[in-house]
């Protein structure tokens, strides 16, 4: 298939998972509120969370990936391939289920350190909290076993299911919050809410690993348990993941280091940061995800046939669709960031005050947009060559910046200050990749799409300034009525679209030309 089909493909699925995320969000801001017990779920939320992609995800498909293409043979013997899954998830399973006991244990301790100081100060919301923690965490397991089979799913470009898997999550955290929204409004109420909410989520661990397991069957490819033996290709991964988990690792540390942070803020500050951050993830997930997730299998097979030549044009395509979609996003959040806050957000238990808050940080955030999609488009190249480490030496340098504009900026600017923090971090990154690849010769960017990217800019700025315009005739009617709501939100999407759009045309950002090699079929 070609770039744009996987991307759609993936991307779109995404886009549905986003969309009952957004419903979930609404209701998670109505229902609980930024209050104490909205902090504890964020809390319980977030560290299984943490963990996972710790764990799996990126460090792991990132190893894994490479070596597992190289193990499926060209007649379509799948036997290597399948030995070397069954011996990878034999090591696994005994690893998760040994540190899952630990992190219940240790629970309390570290509940108790993140937790907010309003949240920390009172001793049942705080033990409330702990144990939501607890409940969740069964999530980390269920999911990193997932990340195998969803591996293994997008190494034969299936990539559909593992895309269409986080859907689960949401329906199972949208019905434990519609139980919660016919519960009456106080605090019992949103403790209940809660504590539904956990469960929800551990549940819907366990029914994403059900699902793609199922997939992976159809797929005609099956994966038994088989006693654990340290192989010589589980050795090898080891040897690769380590890096990629200090990759992943130096940005948990980051997650971890928001969190030490938020601690020291009031009460609500995780609730804004978390519902600001639904925003700038909507395109992340969307596209850079999807493009990273798209290429890594395509990378490794050029490579791997010494097609240098097909690589770098894979990569260019990536880098240019992913900044034609990125772009436009980042500039039209950044403007009407506290609009789309106010209209989906604001009701119940989330004040008006709550929602211009969290679009001040949704702002603060898009700055970052581009260069944390980048990132995911520009790391597989180094993957694809199975090197995890140099990403590693970028990431870790980049939260070097992070933390020290933390130290400086948190204490005036409060939570707005991680999120900018963050995002002047991910440039750091970005451009330590970059000319890493220039420098190795394994990428660089032609005339021809640097060109393209300026005209992406320019037509973003249009579009920005068409928007700075129309909003302030807008700003009354985002927190009216529903139908004022909804028709002023969609004058400005009407707005922006329209007018990117025909800016679009006529910079010639997409033509028929671009579309016809974006649409041209992957290795």
């Amino acid at each position: 298939m070609s770039l744009l089909k996987n991307v759609g493909t993936i991307g779109g699925l995404t886009a549905v998972s986003r969309l009952f995320g957004f419903v979930r969000d609404i209701l998670v801001a109505r229902v609980l509120g930024a209050t104490a017990m909205g902090d504890a779920w964020q809390l319980a939320f977030m560290l299984p969370n943490i963990f996972r992609r710790l764990f799996a995800e990126g460090a792991f498909a990132s190893a894994f990936v490479p070596l597992f293409n190289r193990r499926m043979k060209e007649d379509g013997d799948v036997s290597e391939a399948r030995a070397f899954a069954e011996n990878v998830l034999a090591v696994l399973l005994p690893i998760l289920i040994v540190f899952g006991a630990i992190a219940l244990m240790v629970m309390p301790w570290v509940v108790e350190y993140f937790a907010p100081d309003g949240l920390a100060a009172d001793g049942d919301s705080l033990a409330i909290a702990t144990m939501m923690a607890r409940i969740t965490f069964p999530y980390l397991l269920f999911m990193s076993l997932a990340t195998v089979f969803a591996a293994v799913l997008n190494s034969l470009s299936r990539f559909a299911a593992a895309a269409a898997a986080p859907i689960l999550l949401n329906i199972c955290l949208i019905a434990a919050l519609s139980y919660g929204a016919t519960l009456d409004s106080g605090l019992a109420a949103r403790r209940e809410t809660a504590t539904f909410m956990a469960f929800a989520l551990s549940l819907s661990g366990f029914l994403q690993l059900v699902w793609l397991i199922v997939w992976m069957r159809k797929a005609g490819f099956r994966i038994g348990l088989v006693a654990p033996k340290l192989t010589s290709g589980v050795k090898e991964l080891g040897v690769l993941v380590v890096p990629a988990i200090f990759g992943a690792g130096v940005y948990q540390i980051s997650r971890f280091i928001d969190l030490f942070f938020l601690s020291t803020l009031p009460v609500g500050s995780y609730t804004y940061l978390a519902m600001a951050d639904r925003w700038n993830q909507l395109p992340l997930g969307i596209i850079g995800i999807a493009l990273g997730t798209a290429i890594l299998p395509a990378l490794s097979r050029y490579l791997s046939r010494e097609e240098g030549e097909e690589a770098q044009r894979l990569q260019s395509n990536a880098v240019e669709l992913s900044m034609l979609l990125t772009v436009p996003s980042a500039v039209a959040l950044f403007i009407t960031g506290s609009a789309f806050t106010r209209v989906f957000f604001g009701g119940g238990a989330f004040t008006n005050e709550d929602a211009l808050i969290t679009g001040t940080v949704v702002s603060g955030l898009v700055i970052g947009l581009p260069a944390y999609v980048l990132i995911k488009v520009l790391t597989p190249n180094f993957f694809a060559r199975k090197d995890t480490r140099t990403p590693v030496y970028t990431a870790a340098a980049s939260l070097v910046v992070t933390v020290g504009l933390n130290i400086l900026l948190v204490p005036t600017y409060g939570v707005l200050a991680l999120a900018i923090a963050g995002a002047v971090g991910a440039w750091c990154n970005v451009t330590l990749l970059y000319i890493i690849l220039v420098k190795r010769d394994y990428f660089h960017l032609t005339g021809q799409i640097l060109g393209k990217l300026i005209r992406i800019a320019v037509a973003a700025a249009v579009m920005g300034a068409a928007l700075w315009f129309v909003m302030p005739m807008l700003d009354p009617y985002f927190s009216g009525s529903f139908v004022e709501k909804a028709g002023s939100i969609s004058a400005v999407m009407l707005t922006g679209i329209v007018t990117f759009g025909i800016a679009a045309i006529a910079l010639r950002v997409l033509d028929r030309a671009t579309i016809a090699r974006l649409m041209q079929r992957q290795g």
